[in-house]
């Protein structure tokens, strides 16, 4: 997967009190990225965060009501591994050994360099998001392995823990297919289930996809169309 791809599967979370230099950092990178979102504190970038769960966050530190450091605080205390790249002017020794204490993954010193940027956070997403796990199937649809989550044209589609395994289990088997009796055992654990209630489980899928999604093999069991 080259470089521009890994942007391309990233959603964005940009945090910046200064309209006019968010508004150029958004227009100089933002299709770069599946998607760009932006806040202009630290308080609204958390609200953001929680909302959207974007794959990576950039913030600056020196903001009105919560600053960068604070939001990033929030941030890690809700998830751990969550790369986050925090902006400042600032070169003063304790403002750095306190982003190392959060668990910031890099800070860069006001005015970034555009290019810098982007090399950072392709370097921090080959090493630490999963982007080469998220598959690509049909109209639209693509399925992230590590995250487990299914989305049409970048929308998450709203699955049980039980549906996600057997797309996942689905995923795996492309280009073949998975026997009843290996859905059975990998998605039921061996418990005795008929074939009524398999039929009844797929249709809820084929409901919250399309009918297309999942392909019946008459006779042997179920595989995605990709």
């Amino acid at each position: 997967m080259s470089k521009k791809d890994i942007c391309k599967d990233l959603t964005l979370l940009y945090v910046e009190d200064e309209d006019k230099i968010r508004d150029l950092l958004k227009s100089a990178i933002e299709d770069k990225f599946k998607e760009f979102i932006t806040a202009g504190n630290g308080d609204e970038g958390f609200k953001k965060f929680k909302k959207y769960q974007p794959d990576i966050v950039i913030s600056d530190i020196l903001m009105p009501i919560c600053d960068g450091l604070e939001m990033a605080k929030r941030i890690r205390a809700i998830s751990k591994d969550i790369p986050i790249i925090l902006f400042t002017a600032f070169s003063e020794k304790e403002k750095l050994l306190s982003a190392i204490d959060i668990g910031i993954d890099k800070y860069l010193i006001k005015p970034v360099d555009v290019d810098e940027l982007l090399s950072t956070i392709e370097e921090i997403a080959r090493q630490k998001l999963s982007v080469d796990d998220v598959v690509r199937l049909k109209n639209g649809y693509e399925f992230n392995k590590t995250k487990r989550i299914l989305s049409k044209n970048g929308v998450p589609i709203k699955l049980t823990k039980k549906e996600l395994s057997f797309i996942a289990l689905l995923v795996d088997h492309l280009g073949s297919f998975v026997s009843h009796d290996d859905l059975k055992k990998n998605i039921w654990n061996n418990l005795k289930v008929n074939d009524a209630a398999v039929r009844t489980f797929i249709k809820r899928i084929r409901t919250k996809t399309n009918k297309e999604f999942i392909e019946n093999i008459s006779g042997l069991g179920y595989k995605l169309k990709y």
